[in-house]
């Protein structure tokens, strides 16, 4: 088992060829003196999958031979379906496009519901000023009812530099960046595969993140697949809620994507410095997750890695999610065990064929924590934490409200037959639901509602004030010597 040292905890990823594989976001490393659930979960060992003797992590040598089959067959029909993947992607974005111009043009609609927000939420509006002078914790200062937190709408956001042009100014760029093109300022994350890097642009002098991979670290743990598959989604995915990829290129030791720089840190640190969220708080960030989820699964798009770490918060407070390596274009099912425990499907766990229906489960377990501030089947020992998946009635906190157990019983859900976000009526089904009644779905997409925190952003663009400092090492990047790995990594 690999443990990073640079964050002195044990790795929690999980893959059928049990190769670790950890994140490269902008991760904080955790506390030492954080509280137990937290301390804890991060701890907890990875499962050994190829010397267990429990019935259910063991797969069957036939299995093994359909799911190389599987995965062949797959393969040979990703680069068929890019294409209708990127029509759909552009179909997306122009029914997002409508939605913005819309706002901007000053709908009645819009105006009306503007000006009953300025006469009746007075109060609210001063509650939310008052957080944001008092960012350390929102659970006090963010607890009004659902409907003033969903129906006020604020000026729509204008589309302007990296962070905001992404409805209006989708398309990639085609050609291949440099090293002469950027100033690589400080290290945001470090990771068992590289490290990711504040940048700025020669050119326009904007600030991007820089996610840079070793590729002979890629080939060890047997993650180019996952690799590959990870550039391709980030070339094809557009949406406010998504990270963004801005091009890549490599030399013969290293692999780098130019990422959008997200400047608000994690869900996750927030969550940890708040102990647990509100409902109303809870409920705004679990509705843009959602709609995040709704755009991957109409591209077929699964992403298998939902947990707070991977959801950035931008300068305005609304969420990015991030680290795409696991992500994977499934039209029917797939096989691979991957994933962090506490999020994991039961489906997953018991290595069964599974599609979309695991990111729902996911979504209700992130809602489930954000509400309670721990994980439903949380255990120190990572065994024991798939037994309670597989076995565990699901319990609530007594402050729990009727509507959002009811979400929860249908999100985190064994019965695929039952989950909700699995049934015929897709995201519908979720977002129709009793608990997001208020929610305004439209406004949601368009960031016109107002978020519940704002990070403390002071310096402007480039801010990295939300990320820890990490020791600065000497770069050995742009060099061009022989490289045995070039035909793994082309599309780089």
């Amino acid at each position: 088992m690999y443990v990073d040292p640079q964050r002195n905890n044990q790795v929690r990823r999980l893959t059928l060829n049990i190769t670790p594989k950890e994140e490269l976001s902008y991760h904080r490393p955790r506390p030492a003196n954080e509280n137990a659930i937290m301390s804890n979960r991060e701890q907890s060992p990875q499962l050994d999958i190829a010397n267990s003797t429990s019935p259910v992590y063991s797969i069957p040598k036939d299995e093994i031979q359909i799911l190389k089959e599987r995965q062949a067959k797959e393969k040979e029909e990703e680069e068929v379906v890019v294409e209708r993947q990127h029509e759909k992607s552009l179909q997306v974005d122009s029914q997002n496009l409508s939605i913005i111009k819309e706002l901007e043009t000053g709908s009645t609609a819009v105006t009306t519901t503007a000006a009953a927000v300025v006469s009746n939420n007075n109060n609210h509006n001063h509650n939310h000023n008052h957080h944001h002078n008092n960012n350390n914790n929102i659970t006090q200062n963010t607890a009004g009812d659902d409907k003033s937190l969903f129906n006020s709408v604020q000026e729509p956001l204008t589309v302007k530099g990296i962070e905001h042009d992404m409805l209006l100014h989708g398309k990639k760029t085609s050609g291949k960046y440099t090293f002469q093109d950027f100033q690589i300022l400080r290290t945001l994350g470090t990771g068992s595969f590289g490290r990711v890097h504040l940048i700025r642009s020669n050119h326009n002098g904007r600030f991007y993140a820089l996610k840079v991979l070793k590729k002979k670290t890629i080939v060890k743990f047997k993650q180019v697949e996952h690799t590959n598959d990870e550039r391709k989604i980030l070339s094809i995915i557009s949406h406010p809620f998504l990270i963004r990829m801005w091009g890549t290129f490599q030399d013969s030791q290293q692999i780098y994507m130019v990422m959008d720089f997200i400047e608000g840190g994690e869900l996750f640190s927030l969550l940890r410095k708040s102990k647990r969220f509100p409902n109303p708080v809870a409920k705004f960030y679990a509705a843009e997750i959602c709609l995040a989820l709704e755009y991957l699964h109409d591209l077929e798009i699964i992403y298998r890695d939902l947990k707070p770490e991977n959801i950035l918060l931008d300068r305005n407070g609304h969420i990015k999610i991030t680290d795409f390596g696991f992500a994977k274009y499934v039209p029917d099912v797939t096989y691979t065990l991957c994933g962090t425990p506490d999020y994991i499907a039961p489906e997953v766990v018991s290595t069964k064929p599974y599609n979309k229906s695991v990111d729902w489960w996911s979504f209700g377990i992130i809602i489930y924590e954000m509400l309670a501030g721990y994980t439903p089947f949380y255990d120190s020992n990572t065994i024991k934490i798939y037994e309670k998946i597989l076995n565990a009635p699901l319990k609530f906190p007594e402050y729990f409200d009727s509507l959002v157990q009811d979400l929860l019983r249908g999100l985190i859900n064994r019965n695929l037959s039952q989950r909700l976000g699995n049934l015929q009526g897709g995201t519908e089904d979720v977002k129709n639901h009793p608990w997001f009644e208020e929610v305004v779905w439209d406004k949601i997409l368009a960031r016109c509602i107002e978020t519940p925190y704002e990070p403390p952003i002071r310096h402007g663009q480039g801010d990295s004030s939300q990320f820890d400092r990490y020791p600065e090492e000497e770069l050995h990047y742009g060099f061009q010597g022989e490289d045995p790995y070039h035909d793994l990594f082309k599309a780089f």
